[in-house]
């Protein structure tokens, strides 16, 4: 399938696919991507063996035109820690979110159905990139990422753009109500929780809730100060397409990781 639309891009350069946004295209010093499980692409460490990881970052980096040996890529727990990247030398443990203001440095960060924010203020040149899965999503960490953007760099909100990649979206993620009523207690204040939180089916008469981790994303930006037409969506499930997209839902144990890279020249 080919995802290119009004806002994405789908390329496929020797094989090695990805889509990206026409939104930080308009950037030509910041290269980025989203990758397809296609030609073999995983960005994932098995059993210890960093063999497929290092192949994939090669065939990423060639495709893109920088050296894979600036990959940054942190060892993500599903915290809501955001760090500043100043060399590549730098490990990150326990940590989902990086930032850097530094040129050719390309954080990484993986996911298969947990959703990727790309982040890029023009103004200050700084970029980031997070992994926000619905733990993530629970603490903010979108917005614990602008706001360090803000104080570390002194970035303007309404000069952040954030693009969503793409995750699982409302239609696959469903829930039982113990993680249902986290969502509902910490998004109620929104007016928008009969959006956010659909009754779904019933499995063995236990009642199912469908989340809508998307739309919690976009507000909780917007609350930071990001511009609604600065927070674009690929509007992408990885569930509904995990033939072109690792989805651990889809997948179970033996899904791979898709890889969010972002990095400036």
């Amino acid at each position: 399938m080919d995802f290119t639309n009004d806002v994405l891009i789908h390329k496929n350069i020797n094989g090695t696919e990805f889509i990206q946004f026409r939104k930080l295209l308009e950037f030509p010093n910041v290269k980025h991507c989203y990758t397809l499980r296609k030609n073999e692409i995983n960005i994932q460490v098995k059993g210890g063996d960093k063999a497929e990881l290092i192949e994939s970052y090669k065939k990423v980096a060639e495709a893109l035109n920088f050296d894979y040996k600036n990959i940054v890529k942190p060892h993500q727990t599903h915290t809501d820690k955001v760090e500043v990247v100043s060399n590549v030398e730098e490990e990150f443990n326990e940590i989902d979110g990086l930032i850097t203001n530094k040129k050719d440095i390309f954080l990484c960060t993986t996911s298969a159905d947990c959703t990727s924010l790309f982040f890029y203020d023009d103004n200050r040149k700084v970029v980031a990139d997070v992994h926000s899965g619905w733990k993530g999503t629970l603490q903010k960490i979108g917005k614990k990422a602008v706001e360090k953007m803000i104080k570390e760099f002194g970035c303007n909100p309404k000069d952040i753009i954030c693009c969503i990649g793409p995750c699982i979206k409302k239609c696959h993620f469903e829930v039982d109500e113990d993680v249902m009523s986290k969502f509902q207690n910490e998004f109620e204040y929104t007016g928008r929780i009969t959006e956010i939180i659909e009754k779904g089916r019933k499995v063995e008469e236990k009642q199912k809730y469908n989340i809508d981790t998307t739309l919690i994303n976009k507000l909780i930006l917007q609350e930071t100060g990001l511009l609604p037409e600065n927070i674009i969506d690929s509007d992408i499930c990885t569930v509904c397409h995990s033939d072109s997209f690792h989805s651990y839902r889809a997948d179970k144990e033996e899904s791979g990781r898709n890889g969010a890279f972002i990095g400036m020249k």
